[in-house]
């Protein structure tokens, strides 16, 4: 049950405009309307830590001189960025308001005026985790001597005394750990005001603005990519209203994308021009409708666990079946190589989106240390980062649109395949996606290495090294040994040199000698040895990624050895991409490990059982059971994750026995 509290304490407790109803009071309407299940109005910070202390769930807190839509309560109040969020406006601040400093949408500091983003707004959700910390920053600020309200930025000590009323809560929160995440506020109304004429100016302003077309327009992400941009955030808005009005969910949404883009992926592989033609529109409109299941979610406020899980793996199914119908359509036209361009083309997407998560995690991480960050600001690292903020901060200039588009978004991506297709063929589009493909990776590798050493945050060590490395039981009997991102990359390279042996062997009409794929393993299981000692280097977030190339090459290299079928090597990957797509979407949300994670053997185990299968000749048959295997576990453990779980943690299943 989510509860909303309104601190009727402050400065404008008793500001109403002449005629109007008292702010404590609209204010509680208002949350009503938000969602909140429960409303309560306190008289002080004791009785509002007394509320919350018997609450289960979220708790929602504002103070009484907010003056906002609806609207911004209700986007407050179902924000999927993190369970505790902070309204911040771009208001000077007041006396007695806290200041804050953001950092990729995170309240990193409050109270710094120097570096301050921003203002606190008076409102913030706060997860259950972190309940017990509010109980505690209320009844202390409640405990302490008052003050005379001062400017904010005052020193951290007298920080809490200095604030008033619910600013002294989100003070109590930073300085008690909690994550605190932003919402920011656009194209909506939301105020701080002190007396009747400043709330009689807020409301005008609140009533001046159409709020169900102003949530229309914020159902767009504020900044998207150049395609996404210029040729569907342009019109989907209008498809949003419609599957609103209609009353279809983001999940029916999703669904229809997936068919686009199956539906384009067998019209690549049939061929002709009608048919590439045909494909290249399914798959622009499934794109158009990729983005509307997310403006759909946000313009409805439906945001789920489970929705941000299906759009996330989705995606990258769409994406990895299109490239199968490339395939295959470049197959059929008599191109050999056709199913070893999509191969090439899905793992290196893969790895490429393995370094996407694994920088953002450690950009986070980052953050919440800011005092690491702020280094040596004078080196290469501090200058890059200084002038990617100065380029992201210019929204609209060529550089702008330039560095969005060089990293080959998911836009850009099914732009250039539709088109490519559409006008030259599956081979050209494959072509094409790979060597731009190939490019943003080398581009973005280079300057994320580059901040990554200056930034000096040891991303692995703050997240369960085991379960995203993908560790399978045979780690646990290996010796550890030092140096875990050198041990991947030599296990990587391992690999791929065994592929070059194996495709030479095969098309000069050889067979891979025996000691080949022992001494790859060999590499693979020395990476391994690395999982027991600590991940603290300022590079060791690529050990994931590393770790994933290596296991796709190596089941690439015994898939070509064994001469097994080459749409059969490309589903047993497209099998092991759903698995770690699962992985990096739960860390993604904060979420632990998936309910027969130990049942998929690991990368080691998996990587043991192919190289055993091609000593024994049964290269084919391994990839086929060990792929079927897979999938049924991952399909098991979506439904046990999804459905079965919390259905009993709702009561609605019962337990056996």
């Amino acid at each position: 049950m989510t509860l909303a509290i309104v601190l009727a304490a402050g400065p404008a407790a008793g500001g109403a405009t002449e005629g109007a109803e008292p702010p404590a009071d609209r204010l509680a309407a208002q949350w009503r309307r938000a969602g909140a299940e429960q409303v309560r109005v306190a008289a002080d910070l004791g009785e509002l830590a007394d509320l919350v202390a018997g609450a289960t769930g979220p708790v929602l807190v504002s103070g009484v001189d907010l003056v906002a839509h609806t609207a911004v309560l209700r986007h407050l109040a179902t924000s999927p960025v993190g369970p505790t969020v902070a309204l911040v406006l771009t208001d000077p601040a007041a006396a007695g308001q806290a200041v804050v400093r953001e950092e990729r949408g995170q309240v990193v500091a409050v109270g710094d005026a120097a570096d301050a983003t921003g203002v606190f707004g008076g409102a913030l959700r706060v997860g259950a985790a972190d309940l017990p910390a509010l109980v505690d920053a209320a009844r202390a600020a409640s405990a302490s001597a008052p003050a005379a309200p001062a400017a904010s930025g005052v020193e951290p000590g007298g920080l809490l005394t200095a604030l008033a009323g619910v600013d002294r809560l989100v003070a109590g929160l930073a300085a008690r750990g909690a994550l605190i995440f932003a919402h920011r506020v656009r194209l909506l109304v939301a105020h701080r005001v002190g007396d009747a004429a400043g709330r009689a100016a807020a409301e005008a302003e609140v009533a001046a603005v159409d709020e169900d077309r102003a949530e229309l327009k914020l159902s767009v992400k504020e900044r998207d990519d150049f395609f996404t941009t210029f040729f569907v955030s342009t019109w989907s808005p209008y498809v949003t209203k419609a599957a609103a009005r209609i009353g279809i969910g983001p999940t029916g949404v999703t669904m229809v994308s997936v068919a686009f883009a199956v539906a384009a992926a067998v019209l690549f592989g049939v061929g002709g021009r009608p048919a590439l033609v045909a494909g290249a529109v399914l798959l622009y409109l499934g794109f158009v409708l990729d983005c509307v299941d997310g403006q759909l979610a946000r313009y409805t406020r439906h945001f789920s666990a489970w929705g941000g899980w299906l759009d996330t793996m989705a995606d990258r199914f769409k994406e990895y079946v299109v490239y199968a119908g490339l395939g295959f359509g470049a197959t059929h036209a008599g191109f050999r190589y056709g199913w070893a361009l999509a191969l090439a083309a899905m793992t290196l997407q893969t790895v490429r989106h393995m370094t996407d998560t694994w920088y953002g995690a450690l950009h986070d991480e980052a953050a919440r240390r800011p005092k690491v960050v702020s280094g040596d600001a004078g080196g290469i690292g501090g200058k890059l980062n200084a002038a990617s903020t100065r380029v992201q901060a210019d929204t609209g200039s060529v550089s702008y649109w330039l560095k969005r588009t060089v990293v080959f978004p998911i836009g850009e991506r099914w732009a250039l395949i539709a088109l490519a297709a559409a006008l030259f063929g599956p081979l050209v589009a494959l072509c094409a996606v790979l060597v731009w493909g190939t490019l943003a990776f080398a581009y973005t590798g280079a300057l994320r290495t580059l901040r990554a050493r200056w930034m000096r945050v040891p991303v692995l060590t703050t997240v369960d090294t085991g379960l995203h490395r993908d560790d399978g039981p045979l780690v646990r009997t290996l010796p550890p040994a030092r140096g875990p991102l050198l041990l991947a990359v030599l296990g990587a390279l391992g690999a791929a040199g065994m592929l070059v042996w194996a495709l030479r062997a095969v098309h000069g009409g050889g067979d891979l000698p025996i000691w080949a794929p022992v001494l790859a393993l060999v590499l693979l299981l020395g990476a391994a040895q690395g999982a027991r000692t600590p991940h603290a280097g300022a590079l060791d977030w690529l050990v994931p990624a590393a770790l994933r190339a290596a296991e796709y090459l190596f089941a690439i290299a015994v898939g070509v050895a064994g001469r097994a079928p080459a749409w059969l090597i490309f589903g047993y990957v497209l099998v092991l991409t759903l698995h770690h797509y699962d992985l990096t979407a739960r860390l993604e949300k904060r979420q632990s490990a998936p309910p027969l994670h130990v049942a998929t053997l690991g990368w080691e185990g998996r990587s043991a059982v192919l190289a055993i299968a091609l000593i024994a000749g049964i290269a084919s048959i391994a990839l086929a059971t060990l792929g079927a295997y897979l999938f049924v576990v991952f399909v098991v453990s979506v439904v046990l994750a999804w459905v079965v779980l919390p259905a009993r943690a709702r009561g609605g299943v019962r337990s056996p026995g």
